[in-house]
């Protein structure tokens, strides 16, 4: 989706924009929650009224309160979502990056459930009117579809979301209120009474709790879209898509009550609301509702990928921007796992019921996280205590109600939820632990008393010339640093003689569009260190930037760039640039304790089939060098070494002269 900054503030159009990007999760819920509630089990007023106040009131307590409400105001510059949040509160402790990545990996884990779940529950509508027709082929056809529009941007079907989803929402509020008309009595099931009462007396309460937390999936989309449509645009559109949705459910609890003492019996009571005239016309709508959920959601794991790279939580990987607006983005590899993911759970599952089963688990841990981040932002923003502390306690329970009640959706195929969040959580695990690790080794040295050796190898004309200008990448916080591995490459590796040594230093910042940078002249006219601040959902393209900083440095005469060769100065032309990439490369690890060892080494798998950080730093390869430098972790000394003289004869070499 695309951050268009005119609806950012309250306006018509940015209203209709938020129901097109993010309400088709929640939005498409009608579609198979209340089937999910009712499942096998024997129809009566005391489930359909139960059912209907818990989804009421989840609506209200969950996605109203703790999301519209308070969530929403942890905004980081206006941008949302956990990896915004957890930018927010990193710096009051270090184990929030736990959270933040449970968070993370469970919402990419949901990324591959809800197309395959909202798009078969649409299509299968179709079998109303055509009983016998095969729909996994269908549904593989419309998701592989979804997958491959992907590469060539939605900037153009997505102008239509807007519209699209206010039809929805409006179609299925008729559809509900024609039947509430018919019977006014179901209105009470707003009372909280019955949903306490089915709780509290159903022997399957977790089992329908779990059913009925499928109805709020979507509320973490609401905060991860913070961005493209604004606060006042989400909690006003809010307001209408909550009246349509409880319009709707309370709809089927009608077309229910006259099925009392029968069961379901696999039968969608959504489908049924629609006279038997309108239904093709409403499957199509539902089936392009659908699609467009599934659109948001993997528009949201590709923001949420580009921001864990940002963040040093995911591996480097290719990030495409299939057109100018910002904040589409296309992940190659994320989108193609995503799809095969999809491809996966329908082929496994092949009907919504039994995809029902096994939904909703991953984002039940992803809404814990949150409350848990969201709690440390409000301390971080001096809110009364006494509110913290009911704030944790009532939603804590809450949530870990909800997850109880999913807790048995691992048996009924949860487990292959469960099983592809904590890979995910590993590889960020890894990956963040692994460079923690190569952090700790990292050697730094004060580069003051290299400045006089650097001066020497610029003028000793000994030293063939190895570039113009020569630009090494630096992670030494401080311009009075440097790592020892690039005085290693300059001084003994190689001795590499430049006009001038560029340092570029590029530092992620807490807030989502920082685009800054600074300049510090070292060793006038020989050595200059360049910091970048950039946003974590700016592409450190360092090429580019460091072409305008050159740019801006040589009309200020701050910089003379142009070529000391005879020849060529006279004519004022400008000097060769070469950027020097360093890959540290590990000795051996004795010290590293086994869960370390066993860290570095996946880290090691998981950089194999990264990006080289000279394509994620957006460098021209055609003037970029590797160099592999030892990064040394331990060297054992703790033994002895005996030397003997050239005189001395030893025993394996008496017994040798004696044969």
């Amino acid at each position: 989706m695309s951050n268009l900054k005119g609806a950012n503030k309250l306006s018509a159009a940015g209203v209709l924009i938020s129901l097109g990007i993010i309400y088709g999760d929640i939005g498409t819920s009608p579609l198979y929650v209340f089937k999910a509630i009712i499942g096998d089990r024997l129809i009566t007023p005391e489930l359909i009224l139960g059912g209907l106040s818990c989804i009421i009131w989840t609506l209200t307590l969950q996605t109203t309160i703790k999301y519209v409400a308070i969530t929403l105001q942890a905004d980081n510059k206006g941008e949302g979502g956990i990896f915004s949040l957890y930018s927010l509160v990193k710096r009051r402790a270090k184990w929030l990056i736990i959270p933040a990545m449970i968070g993370g990996a469970a919402l990419l884990a949901d990324g591959i459930m809800t197309p395959a779940v909202t798009v078969s529950s649409a299509i299968e509508g179709l079998q109303i009117i055509y009983q016998d027709l095969p729909t996994v082929p269908i549904v593989l056809a419309i998701i592989v579809f979804l997958f491959v529009l992907q590469q060539f941007g939605t900037s153009l079907v997505g102008k239509a979301f807007g519209p699209v989803m206010w039809l929805w929402f409006t179609m299925i509020a008729v559809l509900g209120a024609v039947y509430i008309l018919q019977f006014p009595e179901i209105l009470k099931a707003v009372n909280p009474y019955y949903a306490y009462h089915i709780l509290t007396t159903n022997p399957e309460a977790f089992l329908i709790i779990g059913a009925v937390f499928l109805c709020t999936t979507g509320a973490e989309a609401l905060y991860s879209d913070l961005g493209h449509c604004g606060r006042s645009n989400i909690r006003i559109s809010w307001i209408y898509v909550k009246t349509c949705l409880i319009l709707n459910y309370m709809g089927q609890g009608v077309w229910l009550w006259k099925l009392q003492g029968t069961h379901l019996n696999d039968v969608n009571p959504f489908y049924h609301l629609m006279p038997d005239w309108f239904l093709i016309y409403g499957i199509s709508i539902a089936t392009v509702a659908a699609a467009i959920a599934s659109q948001a959601l993997i528009s949201g794991s590709f923001t949420l990928i580009a921001e864990a790279v940002r963040l040093n939580l995911w591996p480097k990987v290719k990030i495409n921007y299939p057109s100018d607006q910002k904040g589409q983005l296309y992940v190659p590899s994320m989108n193609w796992l995503l799809c095969i993911g999809c491809i996966i759970v329908v082929l496994i599952f092949r009907e919504s019921t039994n995809m029902e089963a096994a939904y909703g688990l991953s984002i039940t841990v992803a809404m814990l996280m949150t409350t848990i981040l969201v709690a440390v932002f409000l301390m971080r923003k001096r809110v009364p205590m006494y509110f913290i502390l009911a704030f944790l306690a009532i939603y804590g329970v809450i949530e870990l109600t909800f997850l109880a009640g999913n807790i048995a959706k691992i048996f009924h195929g949860g487990w292959f939820t469960v099983l592809l969040g904590m890979s995910l959580f590993s590889i960020m695990y890894a990956w963040h632990n692994g460079r923690r690790i190569r952090n700790r080794y990292l050697r730094f040295d004060d580069i003051e008393k290299y400045y006089p050796i650097i001066e020497k190898i610029s003028n000793d004309v000994t030293i063939p010339k190895y570039s113009s200008q020569l630009v090494y990448l630096t992670s030494a916080n401080f311009k009075s640093e440097i790592e020892s591995s690039i005085m290693y490459s300059i001084i003994q590796k190689h001795p590499k003689r430049a006009d001038v040594y560029w340092l570029l230093h590029v530092d992620v910042t807490d807030e989502p569009y920082t685009m800054e940078y600074k300049v510090s002249p070292l060793i006038k006219g020989k050595l200059i260190r360049v910091d970048f601040r950039l946003g974590f959902r700016i592409e450190p393209r360092v090429n580019v930037l460091f072409r305008k900083v050159v740019e801006d440095m040589v009309k200020n005469n701050e910089v003379d760039i142009s070529s000391r060769y005879a020849s060529l100065s006279e004519h004022k032309i400008a000097g060769d640039f070469r950027f020097v990439v360093l890959e540290k490369v590990m000795s051996s690890a004795y010290s590293l304790s086994l869960i370390e060892r066993g860290t570095m080494v996946y880290h090691q798998i998981l950089k194999n089939f990264s990006v080289p950080e000279e394509k994620g730093f957006g460098l021209d390869l055609s003037f970029v060098t590797v160099e592999k430098v030892p990064l040394v972790v331990d060297i054992p000394t703790d033994f002895e070494l005996k030397r003997i003289d050239n005189n001395e004869v030893t025993e394996e070499e008496n017994s040798v002269i004696c044969k």
